[in-house]
């Protein structure tokens, strides 16, 4: 599966059960390469704009596809790393308080590309792909 996850600096996710942001810049950059994004409840209106686009289950990591595109908030991903096969991390370039941190050892993949890009909410945004 391929997951796509927001964090700060230190690889922060989540915070008392509250996303980083709500950037939507970074939603259309996601839906912009991802013909359809799986997601669970937490995220849905995130993807206002997108609906015909998302499929929501609460078990969408169990249930992905070798080719799913995963939008993961709130699920701590260390158990799923035999699944992934890419990741997009999008990066804040800030420092945030966080109870869920991004796990995924990126050692064990291939630096792919970066891209920078002025979001709503923060003045730059870093998108890195990882691919095994």
């Amino acid at each position: 599966m391929i997951v796509a996850v927001c964090v700060d600096d230190r690889m922060g996710m989540l915070f008392n059960n509250r996303r980083q942001s709500r950037d939507q810049f970074v939603i259309n950059d996601l839906m912009n390469i991802a013909e359809t994004v799986h997601i669970n409840d937490f995220s849905e209106e995130l993807f206002e704009d997108y609906k015909d686009r998302i499929e929501i289950d609460e078990n969408f990591l169990e249930n992905a596809t070798d080719k799913d595109v995963c939008f993961v908030e709130n699920i701590d991903l260390e158990s799923y790393t035999d699944k992934i096969n890419k990741v997009i991390l999008y990066l804040w370039n800030r420092h945030y308080p966080s109870s869920l941190k991004f796990k995924v050892d990126l050692s064990e993949y291939n630096f792919v590309e970066e891209t920078e890009f002025q979001g709503n909410s923060h003045e730059k945004i870093t998108r890195e792909v990882y691919s095994k």
